[in-house]
């Protein structure tokens, strides 16, 4: 019986050749993001071939703007921000300024109308958090003054990318009831304006008042029936549904809900969980996100329009870069630091997507632009490893030429990653979750020195407050699992549960120190014997050990306790 299936269509060829590309462009040490990309121009309407469905697309890009703002709410850090905000906030906007004046001269010269060249030029201005952090983390540099102002830089950006999609519905109000480019007057743009920051503060008291109490509430009771597929539905059903509830109800757009929905999240002792339950499902609807912007690409604008793609893309790589190196050097701050800030800034992404798409929807931007727009972003996202690569080598000259001099004067320069150099024969744990904390804690009683590698953010956090030496970063990443001196450790353990990872990592590990005793978690017998046959000394199958354990204290109760001869035996406890 035939039957409509273009949703089960988008999903399954949108996924599956967002998994190729994406894995391509992994193997060619680009980002994910462009191997998505591509793959939704292959499926769109623009290239020969299978074409999925572009309004199902847009409907599953919506799901994936909401929870990729949820996900960034959940990991807003306030005191990041606060840690460099002398730098950070001025910086930014004065970055953020200067891109989006490049781009509106760039569409005044094409001859668009002043309201297209601030929404062209705006999406130029914010980089994408998924490529900078990326590039942080693999440098290790998150936990270094330049990471940390790279990371409140893109707060900033981020905030003001928020309060971006805020007012952009109201600009759309005004130029339709003005009647396009028409200036509109003072007090018809300060009213509309005034009457959205009214809905706005509302939906934030609300939220401040009411959720805050409510949503911690709710995810404590929901946690406490220990049933986790409940857990991780009440995580989805308050992100939607607040996202939901801010439209229908206040008349601000589900991303702002869901990025308030978030923010409110991260004050609960629940947020770690709620971010892990919520990272698969996150992960795959972003996925689909990235391949419906792809899929509104039009190739031909690199035919069409080459000198203007060109002069998109000196802006985001060049322009962006100058000013923000230039801002950083002003403020007194080092030209490495100054390098890395500008570097990491040389590109754009999500943010981007989701301004240009809701530019074209309120038809405040011509579809060229977002092409313009999405052409920047692939050239830029592409160039930008290669821009880090000639950094690192910059870096690496100046670094011996301090150390040179530095020998000189005999005064060694102190690392700056990884443990200290007199640390031999520790203990390296990667993980710092719930089995991992546990597991610390009982080798810190007994004396053992641990290097702890983890790359969230907060359990980074709860381990050096808890006076661990922790290193930032995924152990799968070869410069972290260095960082952690594997070659001088004498037992590694994997509390992780992903085994997959953990397996990569320990062959790694095992190559650098052959004589290196490694210890895994697995889920499964399978995941026992990928984990030994890469290397691994020994798993531990986390049911089977709970079934000996429990086995073990029934057989030291009375009624089953065994009775050696010669022994009297004792009595279970009657009732009453």
């Amino acid at each position: 019986m035939p039957h409509n299936t273009d949703l089960i269509n988008i999903v399954a060829v949108g996924l599956g050749m967002a998994f190729v590309f994406g894995a391509l462009a992994n193997k060619l040490r680009l980002s994910p993001l462009v191997g998505y990309l591509v793959a939704g121009i292959i499926v769109g309407p623009f290239t020969p071939g299978f074409v999925a469905d572009q309004d199902l697309a847009n409907q599953l890009a919506e799901i994936g703007v909401m929870l990729l703002m949820f996900g960034v709410g959940l990991h807003f850090s306030l005191k990041d921000l606060m840690d460099v905000k002398s730098i950070a906030i001025p910086g930014a906007i004065a970055q953020i300024t200067v891109a989006t004046v490049l781009g509106w001269v760039l569409a005044w010269l094409m001859g668009w109308p002043m309201v297209s060249g601030f929404v062209f030029g705006l999406a130029l201005s914010v980089a994408s958090t998924v490529v900078l952090l990326r590039a942080m983390e693999e440098r290790r540099l998150l936990d270094t003054r330049r990471g940390k102002i790279a990371v409140g830089w893109l707060i900033v950006e981020d905030l003001v990318m928020v309060l971006a999609l805020v007012l952009l519905p109201v600009l759309a109000d005004i130029y339709t009831d003005r009647g396009g480019d028409t200036p509109p007057g003072a007090g018809a743009i300060t009213l509309m304006i005034l009457w959205t920051l009214v809905k706005v503060s509302a939906f934030v008291a609300v939220m401040l008042l009411v959720g805050r109490r409510v949503i911690p509430w709710v995810l404590e009771r929901i946690a406490g029936t220990g049933q986790r597929e409940l857990f991780t539905l009440s995580v989805l059903a308050i992100a939607l549904g607040v996202a939901f509830g801010a439209s229908a109800l206040f008349g601000v757009s589900f991303a702002l809900g869901a990025f308030f929905a978030g923010m409110v999240l991260n004050e609960s002792e629940f947020s770690h969980e709620a971010a892990n339950d919520s990272l698969p499902l996150r992960d795959a609807f972003a996925v689909l996100f990235f391949v419906s912007v792809g899929m509104l690409f039009n190739p031909m604008i690199l035919v069409e329009h080459p000198w203007q793609v060109l002069a998109t893309f000196l802006i985001i790589v060049v322009g962006k870069s100058i000013a923000a190196y230039y801002i950083v050097r002003l403020f007194k701050h080092p030209r490495s630091t100054a390098l890395t800030i500008s570097t990491s800034l040389a590109q754009i992404g999500e943010f981007s997507f989701i301004l240009v798409g809701l530019g074209v929807a309120l038809k405040l931007l011509p579809e060229t632009g977002r092409d313009l727009v999405l052409a920047g972003a692939l050239l830029s996202i592409v160039v930008n490893p290669l821009l880090f690569g000639w950094l690192d080598r910059w870096q690496a000259k100046q670094e011996l030429a301090a150390r040179a001099a530095s020998a000189a004067h005999e005064a060694p320069l102190p690392p700056e990653h990884g443990v200290p150099d007199d640390l031999h024969g520790h203990a390296i744990l990667v993980g710092y979750g719930r089995v991992g904390r546990q597991l610390a804690d009982l080798l810190k009683q007994r004396g053992v020195p641990l290097v702890i590698v983890e790359d969230d953010n907060e359990l980074v956090r709860r381990g050096r407050e808890r006076g661990f030496t922790v290193v930032r970063g995924n152990i799968a990443s070869e410069p972290v699992m260095l960082d952690a001196a594997p070659d001088r450790a004498a037992l590694a353990i994997f509390a992780i549960p992903q085994a997959l990872e953990a397996g990569e990592a320990i062959e790694r590990m095992k190559a650098v120190n052959p004589a290196l005793t490694v210890l895994a978690r697995a889920h499964s017998d399978g995941e026992v014997k990928h984990l030994l046959q890469h290397g691994a000394d020994g798993a531990v199958l986390a049911e089977r050990e709970l079934a000996y354990s429990l086995a073990e204290m029934v057989m030291s109760t009375p009624p089953f306790r065994p009775v050696r001869p010669g022994s009297v035996p004792v009595e279970a406890p009657q009732p009453g």
